[in-house]
């Protein structure tokens, strides 16, 4: 082993729910977070003032509960982390800043930065933001501002139905879609606006059923993991025959559970995907590819990657892991991969990234090369936008550490 090799590595730590309703969720980051650490590790690992040092990855089963993932984080810290990430609760991840401010106020030897990749409620970039936050998705009123702009132009849509999971994510979505549609269609009638227990439902039928006799033409939904695939299923076997916009519906079971029923109505919104044009585009999903060759393992996001390589360079730019100094220019990070280019906001520390829309189709021809998980089904891009032009304004007043 080399001198180099025998520095002492760089403690990450992943929160994440890896049992129960939404494992296969936790299962895709870790993939996606392994997979970026590799190529780090591949290059020699992180450049320091004590020089290289590698990135070391462990993982903590939150179960999705609040409080889980309070213990994982004190286990976590315990352990050495510098640097924790989490994403798929905006519930979890609001009492994980919380406690990380705490923490770092009490002990400034072994603060930490918290990375989110995927915790969209709004407000955890804007009235409770905090200094120790980074978010590198966009948040949820980025996304759907994507997605209405799609909507607003399908002049045969009249009627709509609002879905979501009951909880601070959820209940963002559906009022951020009544104000968008106020705005951009008022034409447009909501005729159903319901919430449901998040990741308790196993049979969605009741819920389609409803769908289907409220005469809506399409269905708006924030929901993830299972209680989208399950949705979206119970809504074919009802035979509800109208459309989809979805934040998360292009992977994780979905378009297989949909089949012919979902081509050209199920429309999701993300900061990639693997049918976006370029070289760079699909060079970049054909290395994930040959990784993780398994079709239940088909869903990379290009902004987890992107997060890591900030957070290297980031370290790499302040000579240090020490999570301060590192956070001083992790707030200037500015990253390129796959042909996709983000950059920090340090007003919110909120990431800025181009979104696309993309709608179901058959996979094949041009604008179909790839499809998701082995279904035969991909996502064809409809619009793709400029970082800027989904680029919102925040209300953060960020408190910011004296040292």
């Amino acid at each position: 082993m080399t001198a180099q090799a025998q520095k002492p590595p760089i403690q990450l730590a992943m929160i994440e729910g890896m049992s129960g309703p939404f494992a296969n969720t936790g299962e895709a980051v870790l993939r996606n977070l392994v997979w970026a650490i590799e190529r780090v590790n591949a290059r020699g690992g992180v450049a320091t003032a004590e020089g290289k040092r590698l990135l070391v990855l462990n993982r903590y089963d939150s179960k999705g509960q609040n409080e889980e993932a309070l213990t994982s984080l004190r286990a976590a810290i315990d352990a050495g982390a510098q640097y924790v990430f989490q994403g798929n609760s905006s519930a979890n991840a609001a009492v994980l800043i919380d406690a990380i401010q705490k923490h770092n106020e009490r002990d400034l030897q072994k603060r930490v930065l918290f990375l989110n990749y995927s915790a969209v409620d709004p407000a955890l970039t804007q009235d409770k933001c905090n200094f120790w936050h980074f978010r590198f998705d966009a948040h949820a009123d980025m996304r759907m501002t994507a997605l209405m702009q799609v909507l607003k132009q399908d002049t045969k849509l009249k009627s709509v139905y609002l879905m979501g999971q009951d909880y601070s994510f959820g209940q963002a979505v559906l009022r951020e879609a009544k104000q968008q549609l106020s705005t951009l269609r008022p034409d447009i009638q909501v005729v159903g606006d319901e919430l449901h227990p998040m990741g308790r439902i196993k049979d969605f039928l009741p819920y389609a059923s409803k769908i289907k006799a409220s005469g809506a033409q399409a269905v708006i939904t924030g929901n993830w993991g299972n209680d989208l695939t399950l949705l979206v299923k119970a809504a074919k076997e009802v035979g509800f025959d109208g459309k989809f916009y979805t934040f998360y519906g292009n992977a994780l079971g979905a378009p297989a559970a949909m089949g012919d029923a979902g081509v050209g109505k199920v429309l999701a919104v993300a900061e990639w995907m693997p049918n976006v044009p370029g070289a760079d585009s699909v060079k970049f999903y054909q290395a994930f590819k040959q990784r993780f060759d398994k079709p239940a393992e088909d869903y990379v996001h290009l902004r987890m990657q992107l997060m890591v390589e900030a957070l290297v360079q980031s370290i790499e730019k302040a000579g240090t892991s020490e999570p301060l100094a590192a956070a001083l220019q992790l707030e200037k990070a500015d990253v390129n991969m796959g042909g996709q280019r983000g950059k920090m906001r340090a007003q919110d520390h909120q990431f800025q990234q181009p979104l696309v829309v993309g709608v179901m189709a058959k996979q094949g021809g041009v604008e179909v090369p790839f499809d998701v998980e082995g279904s035969g089904y991909g996502f064809k891009p409809v619009k793709q936008f400029k970082a800027t032009e989904v680029e919102l304004p925040s209300s953060c007043k960020m408190l910011r550490p004296a040292s």
